[in-house]
């Protein structure tokens, strides 16, 4: 809390002639000239102190920044800081030494799109709009419905002044998901998260205007599922990452004297899903440090592409500094969902978890967050506040004192970032609408993980206990029959009936 003090002004009148002036004529003064004189001095030093209180009030404390950073697939062990020995991670890590790292976060599921929704509207998969990567036409994904709301809405409306930079996935220019009409005053880069597979595309999009960037692209066939959409480069001549941070530094200047939000979901790691197998992580301009590793160059790409990111991290961070808005900034750095990184890594990416991108298993879920924001946040902290995307949208209002929605599932984790006492969430739920459907409940450390959920012939459970088994390794589901019961009923009440992403029961 801040505390504001005046310094309070003597002022003494001065008399012509009054060190002139003795005892006696002094103790002779007229008794009404002195109660007049007396209170012209009352009144002169009061009118000169009200002039002074309302000549030096201050402005009301400006709101807190906000910069959302999202790597897209990156593992929970994918960052030094988190446990990786292979790939170099110095700023990522040094932010966690001044900040906060939290052990339980989880992302909104285990694919973009609607991880993202979670993110924006702070429902998780069993409320938010989005539920799954649907492709819509002409191209992109399902758009996000009109009026949703949403955390940049509410920063709008709530005097931030906000942008989006890197990958949206909620809907194209010409659909209702467009996120200048969800609260973005401007965006850059892609719309469609297909055509984020390549990092070095043909074009950007710029506040619904394509940009070129004079790469070279190889397009696929219009058979593909991607309905020739998807590409790879083959001649690189800007790399989007590049672009994203020029782009972001240029917005924290523009409105260092205002309070803004730089949603920064970028693309690494993502793999090229179109390239051929061997160039799936070769859009990175080099594979620096990492060239004469005795690696695949899946391998050194993936990791060059995190310690590229690792190193446009610092220039964020770097520019507050230089600004001096660190002190009145919070930064967080997240995944969009868990690991799928190739080869060697994948075995590493998400450990100590089981599962990976498309799993519901912790290695599916579970992501890096850290927090950095100097003065507010104790340095080196650690916290096992167990927290999701949907808690973001309460956290944000939080900050920016903005009356909470009614129709969100999220929790406020500001408190645990300042380290006061922090509310807890009774479970989460998550669900996956790939690979036959999957839904999970995590509550009390007992988590009930649903397979096959479209096909009532193929349907199983799986039940672990996350305090004694976080592999995930023995199912406990025919052990514990009442836990399962119980379980199985939270998800019945938390999944609600969605006409374009269906479940079935």
């Amino acid at each position: 809390m801040t505390e504001l003090y005046h310094k309070e002004k003597y002022i003494r009148p001065e008399h012509e002639g009054f060190e002139k002036m003795n005892s006696k004529k002094i103790n002779k003064m007229n008794s009404k000239k002195r109660i007049s004189a007396s209170g012209i001095v009352l009144l002169s030093a009061t009118a000169a102190l009200l002039t002074v209180s309302c000549s030096e009030k201050p402005d009301p404390p400006r709101k807190p920044n906000i910069i959302y950073i999202m790597a897209d697939d990156m593992g929970y062990n994918d960052l030094g800081c988190y446990g990786a020995s292979r790939i170099q991670t110095p700023n990522i890590d040094q932010m966690a030494a001044e900040g906060i790292r939290f052990t339980h976060h989880y992302a909104g599921t285990s694919v973009c799109a609607p991880s993202r929704s979670v993110l924006m509207t702070g429902q998780h998969t069993g409320h938010t709009p989005i539920r799954g990567n649907l492709q819509w036409e002409p191209y992109g994904q399902f758009p996000l419905p009109e009026n949703t709301v949403n955390v940049a809405s509410l920063l709008k409306n709530a005097g931030y002044k906000t942008t989006l930079i890197g990958k949206w996935g909620l809907g194209t220019e010409t659909t209702p998901g467009n996120p200048l009409n969800h609260g973005f005053d401007s965006y850059f880069g892609y719309l469609c998260q297909v055509l984020a597979h390549n990092h070095a595309p043909e074009f950007l999009m710029d506040n619904d205007q394509k940009v070129s960037l004079g790469n070279i692209v190889q397009y696929m066939d219009t058979s593909h599922w991607t309905e020739g959409l998807g590409s790879y480069p083959l001649e690189i001549k800007q790399f989007s990452q590049e672009l994203f941070t020029k782009r972001a530094l240029e917005f924290i200047e523009k409105n260092q004297n205002d309070p803004f939000f730089l949603y920064f979901p970028v693309i690494i790691p993502h793999d090229n899903g179109e390239a051929p197998s061997d160039k799936r992580y070769s859009d990175i301009p080099s594979f620096e440090p990492y060239e004469n590793k005795e690696w695949t160059a899946n391998e050194k790409g993936y990791a060059a592409m995190i310690t590229y990111l690792d190193k446009e991290v610092a220039k964020i961070l770097g520019k507050l500094k230089e600004l001096g808005l660190h002190e009145n900034t919070l930064v967080i750095f997240t995944s969009d969902n868990g690991g799928d990184s190739p080869d060697s890594f994948a075995t590493e990416s998400n450990l100590p978890f089981r599962g990976r991108k498309r799993d519901l298993y912790e290695g599916g879920i579970r992501v890096p967050f850290i927090a950095w924001w100097p003065g507010k946040i104790n340095p080196g902290t650690e916290s096992d506040h167990v927290s999701a995307f949907w808690d973001f949208l309460p956290t944000v209002c939080d900050l920016a004192g903005i009356q909470k929605p009614a129709n969100i599932d999220g929790i406020s984790y500001l408190p645990a970032l300042l380290g006061e006492n922090q509310a807890k969430h009774n479970h989460l739920y998550f669900e996956f609408h790939e690979l036959g459907g999957k839904q999970a409940v995590i509550k009390d450390n007992w988590k009930l993980v649903r397979l096959n959920v479209n096909d009532p012939a193929k349907t199983s459970l799986e039940l672990y206990n996350l305090q004694d088994d976080i592999a995930e390794q023995n199912n406990r589901a025919e052990d514990f029959p009442e836990k399962v019961a119980e379980l199985l009923q939270q998800i019945e009440e938390d999944h609600t009936e969605n006409q374009w992403f269906k479940l079935l029961p």
